[in-house]
C-alpha cells in the first residue's frame, strides 16, 4: 500500500451503465461541464454556478483530507439520440447473430479437434448471418416489389386507385421502379450503417491490442475484444448477396431460369450470389492473413478494387433485371420459393450449428470443471445456439409482421407467400404460451408474496439478518426476488428460445410435407397475424418516437447498448461497437492523469459500465510499468461481471481472467453490491454463508488465487466486507450527515449515495480508509497554548 504524501490526489473516473445517464447524475452534481472528449465520448466534471470545473469533495483517508477530482465518461450518445440511432433497433436480429459469435465456448490450448470445431462453428455463424441479410432484403422485396408493385399496382387493380392512375401503371419501368427503389434504399441504409465506426481520439489507439485468434484463452478480461480487419470484405459480400437476390426476384427466382436474353442476367446474378456465399463461408479469423494460410489469397482477391467492382456489377444487374420487365407480371413467381428456401436453409443451418456446438462445449468443459454450478457458463457453453436461433426467428417474424402491416395499411388484396401462414401460427402459439406462462408466473409470485408476508424466514435469509441486525420483510423479499432473477435468467431465455425453435421446426415440416392444418389452429393464426402486426407497428412507432424525443431514444437504446458492445465479427451490418472507442479513451485519460506522480486514478464502473472499466483496466495493466500500475484502482458497483458476463461469454470474460485482474490489482479492486439488486451481484466472492454470526465465503484472494476467505469485517457504515466485495445495507438504517438520503429499498440505484462509497474509493486508491485516532487529531489540530 502506497503512503499518501503532501501532493497526493485521487481522481475518480466514473463510467455509467445502460440507457445513458445525465452528466450531472454521473458526477453527483447539480451541473456538469465538458473538460475533454470529442462530443461523442465526453469527459465531464462537476461545475459551479459559472459552469467552471469544480473540485470534488475531500476524501478522508489516512488521518487526513486528500483532494479528489470527480470525472465521468459519458458514452450514451453513441447508442441513442436521433432517427438514425433509433433505427438501429430494427437490426436487432443481426446484432443477436453477431453477439452469438462472442458467446462461443473457449478453445483449449493445443486441442486440434476444438480448433477445427471452432473454425466450423464460426463459419456456420457467418453463413447464417448472410442468410439473415438475404432474408430481410427478400422480405422487403415481397412487400414493395411483389405486394405493392406487381399485385397492388397491376393495371385494372382497385388497390390505390385514387393515388396511382391506371395510365401511369402501364408506363414502362414505373412499376419496377416503385418496387425496387425501396429495396435498393434499404440496401444503401445497410451499407451506410455498416460503414459507421466510432474512432478513438488521437493518441488512444496504442491501448487497443492487435487482432488475436478468436475464442482463445485470455489472461485478462476482454484482451481478445478487438475489431476484425475482415469487416469491410464481409460487408461487401453481404451487400453483394443482397443485390444478387434482388436481381433474381424479377427474373423468376434462383430456382427457375427464364428464357431468352434474361437467362444471361439470371446466370450472372446466380454466379455472384454463389461467390458471395462461398466468400462468407471461407472467410474466417485474422490468422488467415498469415502467409502459410490459404485465407491470405482470398483476402488478396477480395481487395478494395475487387469489392467495388462486384458491388457495381450487382447494382447494374438489379437495374438490368428491372429494365427487362415489360410489363411487370401481376404476381412474381420467384418470391415465394426464395423466401421459403432462405427460411428453410436458415433453420437447417441453425440446427446444424447447434449440433456441432455440443462437442465444442463438451471439449471446453475442462476449462470450468470442478467449479460450482453458479460459476459455470450458461447452458454449459452452448448458449450461442439458442441466441442465433432467436435471431433467425425474430428476423423472419419481423419481415412477416411488416408485410401483414403494410397489406392492411394499403388495403391490398394480393396474396402473401404461402410460407407466411405457418409463421403466423408459430407466433400465435408463442403468444398463447406467453400468456399462459405469465399467468402461471403471476400465481407463483402471489403465493411467494403471501409466504413472505407471513413473517417466516429461512436459513437463506441469514445474510440479510446479519447485515441488518434484525428481520426486515421488505429486504428479504427484495433479496429473494433479485437472487431468483440472477439465478434463472438464462433458464427463461433458454425456455423462450426452445419454444420458438420447436415452432420453427413444425413450420418447416408443415411446409415441406404440405400438411393441412386442423381447423382448431385458425384462431392461433389469427392471433399470430395480430401479434406480428402489433410487433412491427409498435417497433416502428418506438423508433419514430425515439427520433423525436431523446428520452425515448435512451429507453430504446437499452436494446442497442447490450448488443453494440461487441465488435462486428459474425455480422458486419450492425451498429458500431462503442467498446472500441470507450476502452482506449478511458485508458488514455487514465494515463494522462498518471503523468502527475502524486495522482492515483480509480476507474469506477456502474452496472454495465463495470465491463467497460474492467476492459480498460486490463489494457492499462498490459501497457504500463509497475510504478504506474500501482496507482490504478478499480471499483465496480452493481456489476454483472461474474453472474452474467463471465457465464454468457466464457471465451472473452472467463472467470480465471477476473482472478488474474484481481491478482494484478490486489486490494485495489473493490466491488459494491447489494443482495436486493436484481441486475448486480457479488463479483469477487460466492458461496456466502453465515456461521456463528460470521459471514464466510469463497472468492478471489488479494493474490488472485481462489479459496476460502477470512470472515467478513463490519465497516463503519454497517456494510459487510468479504474479500473484495462490500455488501451494502439496503434499505439503509437512516440518513447520514453530508449524504443524499433516499428512503426505501434502492436495489440497482444510488450507489454513490452510500457512505461506503468513499471508503471503497480510498481502498482502491491504495489508501488506508481508517479515520484518524485521537493522537493523530492532536497532531493535525494541536490545542492552542494556555493563556496566561
Amino acid at each position: 500500500m502506497l503512503t499518501a504524501g503532501p501532493g497526493t490526489r485521487v481522481v475518480e473516473l466514473r463510467v455509467h451503465g445502460l440507457m445513458g445517464t445525465a452528466p450531472e447524475t454521473l458526477v453527483s452534481s447539480v451541473a456538469a461541464v465538458d473538460v475533454a472528449g470529442d462530443g461523442i465520448g465526453r469527459i465531464v466534471q462537476p461545475a459551479d454556478r459559472l459552469l467552471r470545473p469544480a473540485p470534488g469533495p475531500m476524501l478522508r483517508a489516512e488521518g487526513q483530507s486528500i483532494p479528489r477530482v470527480v470525472e465521468g465518461y459519458v458514452w450514451g450518445g453513441m447508442t441513442s439520440g436521433g432517427a438514425a440511432k433509433a433505427a438501429w433497433a430494427l437490426l436487432f436480429p443481426f446484432a443477436l447473430a453477431n453477439v452469438a459469435h462472442w458467446m462461443l465456448p473457449p478453445i483449449p490450448s493445443g486441442h486440434r479437434l476444438a480448433r477445427w470445431l471452432g473454425l466450423v462453428n464460426r463459419s456456420l455463424l457467418r453463413l447464417a448471418a448472410v442468410l439473415l441479410t438475404m432474408l430481410l432484403v427478400t422480405q422487403a422485396a415481397v412487400v414493395s416489389l411483389d405486394l405493392i408493385a406487381a399485385q397492388c399496382l397491376a393495371p385494372g387493380s382497385p388497390c390505390l386507385a385514387r393515388t396511382v392512375p391506371d395510365w401511369l401503371r402501364e408506363v414502362y419501368l414505373v412499376r419496377p421502379l416503385i418496387g425496387l427503389v425501396p429495396v435498393l434504399a434499404l440496401i444503401y441504409v445497410l451499407y451506410w450503417i455498416s460503414c459507421v465506426a466510432w474512432e478513438a481520439e488521437a493518441g488512444a489507439h496504442a491501448t487497443n491490442p492487435p487482432p488475436t485468434p478468436p475464442n482463445a484463452r485470455v489472461l485478462l478480461p476482454g484482451t481478445n475484444l478487438v475489431a476484425d480487419p475482415d469487416t469491410p470484405t464481409l460487408r461487401a459480400l453481404h451487400l453483394l448477396a443482397a443485390l444478387s437476390t434482388v436481381a433474381l426476384l424479377p427474373l423468376g427466382g434462383p430456382f427457375a431460369a427464364p428464357g431468352g436474353a434474361q437467362s444471361v442476367l439470371w446466370g450472372l446474378a446466380l454466379a455472384l450470389l454463389v461467390v458471395a456465399v462461398l466468400g462468407v463461408l471461407l472467410l474466417d479469423d485474422p490468422r488467415g492473413v498469415h502467409p502459410a494460410r490459404a485465407g491470405r489469397w482470398l483476402r488478396a482477391a477480395l481487395g478494395p478494387v475487387t469489392r467495388r467492382v462486384l458491388l457495381a456489377l450487382g447494382c447494374g444487374l438489379v437495374a438490368a433485371a428491372a429494365a427487362a420487365q415489360d410489363p411487370l407480371p401481376g404476381e412474381l413467381a420467384g418470391t415465394d420459393s426464395t423466401v421459403e428456401a432462405l427460411a428453410a436453409a436458415l433453420i437447417v443451418l441453425v440446427v446444424l450449428f447447434g449440433l456441432l456446438l455440443v462437442p465444442a462445449a463438451l471439449v471446453a468443459r475442462q476449462e470450468w470443471r470442478g467449479r460450482p454450478r453458479s460459476l459455470r457458463p450458461w447452458a454449459g457453453g452452448w448458449m450461442s445456439a439458442p441466441t442465433v436461433a432467436v435471431a433467425a426467428v425474430l428476423g423472419g417474424g419481423f419481415g412477416v409482421g411488416l408485410a401483414v402491416a403494410v397489406q392492411q395499411l394499403v388495403g391490398a388484396s394480393g396474396d402473401l407467400p404461402d410460407g407466411y401462414q405457418p409463421v403466423t401460427l408459430l407466433w400465435g402459439a408463442a403468444a398463447a404460451l406467453g400468456v399462459v406462462a405469465a399467468a402461471c408466473f403471476g400465481v407463483a409470485v402471489g403465493v411467494a408474496s403471501l409466504r413472505l408476508r407471513s413473517g417466516r424466514f429461512t436459513k437463506a435469509d441469514a445474510m440479510v439478518r446479519l447485515l441488518h441486525d434484525r428481520d426486515l420483510p421488505e429486504a428479504v423479499r427484495a433479496w429473494r426476488s433479485a437472487g431468483w432473477r440472477r439465478a434463472h435468467l438464462h433458464h427463461v431465455l433458454l425456455a423462450g428460445a426452445f419454444v420458438l425453435m420447436v415452432g420453427a421446426l413444425v413450420v418447416l415440416v408443415v411446409r415441406v410435407w404440405r400438411l393441412s392444418l386442423p381447423a382448431w389452429t385458425d384462431p392461433l393464426s389469427t392471433v399470430g397475424l395480430l401479434s406480428l402486426g402489433v410487433l412491427a407497428g409498435a417497433l416502428l412507432r418506438a423508433v419514430y418516437n425515439a427520433a423525436r424525443a431523446p428520452a425515448a431514444g435512451r429507453q430504446l437504446g437499452v436494446i442497442t447498448d447490450l448488443a453494440c458492445f461487441w465488435p462486428r465479427e459474425a455480422h458486419p451490418i450492425v451498429p458500431p461497437c462503442y467498446a472500441m472507442k470507450v476502452a482506449p479513451e478511458l485508458a488514455a485519460r487514465t494515463a494522462e492523469h498518471l503523468r502527475d506522480p502524486g495522482t492515483r486514478v480509480v476507474l469506477i464502473g456502474d452496472s454495465h459500465g463495470s465491463l467497460l472499466v474492467a476492459v480498460a483496466a486490463a489494457r492499462l495493466l498490459n501497457s504500463m510499468d509497475e510504478p504506474d500500475r500501482r496507482r490504478i484502482g478499480l471499483v465496480t458497483a452493481g456489476s454483472q461481471l461474474r453472474w452474467a458476463y463471465c457465464r454468457a461469454f466464457p471465451a472473452v470474460l472467463p472467470l480465471p481472467a477476473l482472478g488474474t485482474l484481481a491478482g494484478e490489482l490486489g486490494t485495489r479492486w473493490r466491488s459494491l453490491c447489494r443482495g436486493t439488486d436484481p441486475l448486480g451481484g457479488g463479483v469477487t466472492t460466492w458461496d456466502q454463508q453465515v456461521c456463528e454470526e460470521n459471514l464466510l465465503g469463497v472468492g478471489f484472494r488479494a493474490d488472485g488465487t481462489i479459496g476460502p476467505l477470512a470472515a467478513a469485517t463490519r465497516a463503519p457504515s454497517g456494510a459487510l466486507v468479504l474479500g473484495l466485495d462490500h455488501w451494502l445495507r439496503d434499505p439503509a438504517p437512516g440518513p447520514v450527515a453530508g449524504r443524499r438520503w433516499t428512503p426505501g429499498v434502492q436495489r440497482h440505484a444510488n450507489y454513490p449515495a452510500n457512505p461506503e462509497w468513499d471508503r471503497a474509493i480510498a481502498m482502491a486508491a491504495g489508501l488506508d480508509p481508517a479515520e484518524p485516532t485521537l493522537g493523530q487529531l492532536d497532531l493535525l489540530f494541536p490545542s492552542p497554548p494556555p493563556r496566561n
